[in-house]
């Protein structure tokens, strides 16, 4: 007999009766669990929750689908690099003098 993870209960709920190790059966639980999960946008860890989803999502995904999905990242990538370039010129150009 397999150990099962603690949270397969909570996670198959209702269709226990199913069999845990069909790996249908499996997505679907995983799926109506993301469903069921709270998703508060406005704490961290909520944030983060996004965040990881997207990167499974991205690394399941395949083919035009998964460029797009890293184009999105070095999109923000770049985005996040310029914003800091800009801070470290503007805080430099402030401290020392130069206008």
């Amino acid at each position: 007999m397999q150990r099962r993870e603690p949270d397969d209960t909570a996670r198959f709920g209702d269709l226990a009766d199913l069999d845990h190790e069909d790996p249908e059966v499996r997505a679907f639980a995983e799926h109506r669990a993301r469903m069921d999960r709270p998703h508060s946008e406005a704490t961290v860890e909520g944030m983060l929750r996004g965040v990881d989803e997207f990167a499974q999502s991205a690394n399941r995904t395949g083919g035009h689908r998964r460029l797009l999905a890293v184009s999105v990242v070095v999109l923000i990538l770049f985005g996040v690099l310029f914003t800091v370039w800009n801070a470290l010129v503007y805080m430099l150009g402030v401290f020392f003098g130069s206008s």
